[in-house]
C-alpha cells in the first residue's frame, strides 16, 4: 500500500532525457515539484545529466537506464517504478529518432532558412543530403512508434493507480500532420477517429516499411520530407487518439514542441530548448479534467 506521501507526491518519467527537450522537461518538471526519473539509453550519458540537474539543484531527479527498443529494458524500468513509488502520474514519450542517413557538412553548406523548412520548401533541396535506408526508418519507427507503445502498454498499470487519472504527453512534430501526407486514402482512414485501431496503424506501419525496402514510397503517396520520421509522427498522433478514447479517466494528448534548435534537426531550429519543453510540461501538468486525445502546436490545440 501507498503511504500518504507517495499519494501525494507526484512521479514522471521523460525518456531520451539527457539532452535536448527532454533534459529541458525533466527540469522543468522538477522545478514544479513533481519527482523525475530521466531515462537514457546512455548509462554515461544519463547519470552525467542527472549530476547537472543536482548542481542545479534539483534532488528530485532520478536516473533509470532506458532503451525503448528493447522489451527487457522497458521491463526493467517497469519494475523499478513498481518498487520505488507504486504508482505513476506522467508518461512523457520524447525519444526520437530522425529515420536518415544525413550529410551533415553537406546539409550546413546549403544554408536552409528556417521558413523553407517549415513551408517543405526545402524538400527537394536536401534529396541530395539525406538519405531513407530501410535500417534507419525502422529504427526509427521502432523508436517513434513501437518504442512509445511498448513503453506506455507496461506502464499504464502504474499510470492507472495515479490519483489524478494520469498523464501521457506523446511528443510529436508538424511533420505528421495530416495534410502532408499526398495519399489521400491514408490521410482519410488517419482521420476517422471512429473507425481508428491499433491494428489498423500498425498495418500501415508495416506497409510503409515494405514500401521503403521496394523503394515505392513516392509512387505510394508517402511524404518526401524525412519520410519514415514523418510517418512515425503521423502514426504515433493516430495512436495517441486510439488510446485516449480507450482511457478515458487520463489525459493523453501529442505536442508539436515547436522548431527548437536540437541535436535531432542538426541544429536547423530556432526556438530555445526552454521554449521547446513547455508544451510538454503544461500538458504533464493538466488538471483534471483537462483536454484528452489533442494535438497541440505548442502550447495551443491544433489540427491533427
Amino acid at each position: 500500500m501507498m503511504n500518504d506521501k507517495q499519494s501525494t507526491e507526484r512521479y514522471a518519467v521523460v525518456t531520451g532525457a539527457n539532452k535536448g527537450i527532454g533534459f529541458e522537461t525533466v527540469r522543468q518538471l522538477a522545478a514544479a515539484g513533481v519527482t523525475v526519473v530521466l531515462t537514457a539509453r546512455n548509462e554515461k550519458r544519463g547519470t552525467e545529466a542527472t549530476s547537472l540537474l543536482h548542481g542545479l539543484g534539483y534532488s528530485n531527479v532520478q536516473y533509470h537506464q532506458l532503451d525503448v527498443q528493447d522489451l527487457q529494458s522497458i521491463e526493467a524500468l517497469a519494475k523499478f517504478i513498481q518498487t520505488q513509488f507504486g504508482k505513476l502520474d506522467i508518461l512523457v514519450n520524447n525519444a526520437g529518432a530522425t529515420g536518415v542517413v544525413v550529410d551533415e557538412d553537406g546539409l550546413k553548406a546549403l544554408n536552409i532558412d528556417p521558413e523553407s523548412w517549415l513551408s517543405g520548401k526545402a524538400t527537394n533541396i536536401v534529396q541530395g543530403v539525406m538519405k531513407t535506408t530501410y535500417d534507419k526508418a525502422k529504427e526509427c519507427l521502432d523508436t517513434n512508434y513501437y518504442g512509445v507503445k511498448n513503453l506506455t502498454r507496461a506502464l499504464l498499470p502504474l499510470l492507472q493507480r495515479s490519483a489524478s487519472g494520469g498523464r501521457i504527453v506523446n511528443v510529436s512534430s508538424l511533420r505528421g500532420e495530416l495534410w502532408r501526407i499526398p495519399n489521400e486514402e491514408i490521410r482519410k482512414e488517419l482521420a476517422d477517429v471512429e473507425t481508428l485501431s491499433e491494428e489498423k496503424i500498425d498495418g500501415f506501419v508495416e506497409k510503409f516499411l515494405h514500401d521503403v525496402r521496394n523503394d515505392e514510397l513516392e509512387v505510394n503517396g508517402w511524404s518526401k520530407m524525412l519520410p519514415a520520421y514523418s510517418v512515425s509522427k503521423a502514426m504515433l498522433n493516430a495512436y495517441t487518439r486510439v488510446l485516449a478514447k480507450t482511457y478515458k479517466n487520463m489525459c493523453i494528448n501529442c505536442v508539436h514542441p515547436g522548431y527548437v534548435d536540437t541535436d535531432l534537426n542538426w541544429h536547423t531550429g530556432t526556438l530555445t530548448l526552454e521554449e521547446g519543453a513547455q508544451g510538454s510540461v503544461m500538458l504533464a501538468l493538466l488538471p483534471e479534467g483537462g483536454l484528452t486525445g489533442c494535438y497541440f502546436d505548442r502550447t495551443q490545440v491544433a489540427e491533427f
